[in-house]
């Protein structure tokens, strides 16, 4: 589980093929010193596990799963990347509930940027807008953000200068790409909801809450 509060702005150091998977190399000073093998570390909001560490850095593995539903398969060395570790149990919990399960991707069609904010639209499928609502969470390139607004094919965020100071999306441009989750309460609701069924504490409790 995760927040969407990105710790570090991280750097690809190398991309290999093992299989029809990717084996990625990150630099990552800051938070490579509470990494060991097998921890899970969002890379661009998608959960990955990592399967070696050393000073410095540590490698992630991606499937072919995850590479078809995210940006991950564009990345090249030396790509900026945002990273956040598993949230601890006893931790300050900031952000939305991110699960690092990335749903699909989204191509930026407007960017405006002003010194008070930057106004992003981002065009997305139904299938990931039906689980979208104005004042909603939603993870892009895993970072937890509030929708400004919603058209009938793309959603819009406006991010202040920390956030954007601290994440890679101060280098997006118009027509990239980006990993897209959505509010996995709504996704519950919603469920439900086909289901016809109460949404009560009983339910909540099922489902981990």
């Amino acid at each position: 589980m995760f927040t969407g509060i990105i710790e570090e702005i991280g750097r690809v150091a190398g991309i290999k093929g093992s299989g029809d998977n990717l084996l990625i190399g990150i630099s990552a000073p800051l938070i490579s010193s509470d990494i060991s093998l097998g921890k899970s570390v969002a890379v661009n909001g998608a959960c990955l596990t990592v399967v070696s560490c050393c000073a410095g850095e540590f490698t992630v593995e991606a499937t072919k799963a995850t590479l078809a539903a995210t940006n991950l398969g564009l990345l090249k060395s030396g790509s900026e990347i945002n990273l956040e570790r598993a949230m601890r149990s006893d931790g300050r919990f900031d952000g939305h509930f991110v699960q690092g399960h990335v749903d699909g991707t989204g191509r930026v069609r407007r960017l405006s940027k002003n010194a008070s904010a930057a106004s992003i639209e981002i065009t997305a499928g139904k299938d990931l807008l039906s689980y979208m609502t104005e004042k909603g969470s939603v993870a892009v390139n895993g970072v937890s953000l509030t929708i400004m607004g919603l058209k009938s094919d793309a959603f819009v965020l406006n991010i202040i200068p920390h956030t954007l100071k601290e994440t890679t999306l101060i280098t997006l441009k118009e027509g990239d790409i980006v990993n897209i989750e959505t509010d996995m309460l709504a996704k519950y609701v919603l469920k439900a909801k086909g289901n016809k069924r109460e949404i009560d504490e009983k339910f909540l409790k099922e489902k981990g809450f």
